[in-house]
């Protein structure tokens, strides 16, 4: 899953972000809610998790504002506010579920399958990303060229899904440290050149037609027309 996480608390936002990113997601982070605010009404996602008590813009106003934008995405709300009238307000502002702090990370997770479950199961939701023969299935986290399996280790796998939900895009080294590697900053390593050397290894290697492909000076790019 590509998740958002709207989160003030660095130690709360790590203790989430490191749990999630272990079970091979993508996290996006923001730690105000304009910020926040910002990314869920321009990026997509499958599952946002925001908390209710932030600076700039509370998590109630994040969700009206992500709901009257007719924005679709199940959201959890994470609070110390756990009255049952807090509960209701948070739920009745559009919010899918809300999970009162402190809490335990088995209890976020499963809470989460549970929300991505109601997508996949309730409504037609893309769940398999395809460019040419190249096939990556979101559900089974499982991908295949022409039919035929492609193991991949779960940073292989993350990599190839970033890519590929921005099939005929340049995705540059920045986008790529932040959103697969979760790094706001340039390590200065060569992590990037060796997993998309990995990558392409797996995925055009005795075939025909590359898919992934370097475009110098600005980044990588997965596209069948080159």
């Amino acid at each position: 899953m590509r998740l958002l996480l709207i989160e003030d608390d660095a130690e709360v936002a790590n203790y989430i972000n490191k749990g999630l990113s272990e079970g091979g997601h993508t996290v996006d982070t923001a730690n105000d809610g304009k910020t926040g605010l910002l990314l869920a009404t321009t990026e997509d996602y499958d599952v946002m998790i925001i908390d209710r008590m932030l600076p700039g813009l509370d998590g109630l106003t994040i969700v009206k504002s992500v709901r009257a934008a007719s924005i679709p995405t199940p959201i959890l709300i994470l609070s110390a506010l756990g009255e049952v009238d807090n509960r209701v307000e948070g739920l009745k502002a559009g919010a899918d579920d809300y999970l009162i702090k402190p809490f335990a990370f088995s209890e976020l997770d499963a809470r989460l399958e549970v929300l991505q479950r109601r997508v996949t199961t309730g409504l037609s939701v893309e769940t398999r990303l395809k460019v040419g023969d190249l096939e990556l299935d979101q559900l089974s986290r499982s991908a295949s060229r022409a039919g035929k399996a492609i193991e991949l280790q779960p940073r292989e796998y993350r990599l190839l899904e970033y890519l590929m939900r921005h099939a005929g895009q340049v995705v540059t080294r920045t986008m790529l440290l932040e959103h697969v590697w979760d790094y706001h900053f340039d390590p200065q390593t060569n992590v990037i050149d060796v997993h998309i050397s990995r990558l392409r290894s797996k995925i055009d290697k005795g075939y025909d037609k590359p898919l992934l492909h370097t475009v110098r000076g600005a980044g990588y790019m997965i596209n069948e027309n080159n």
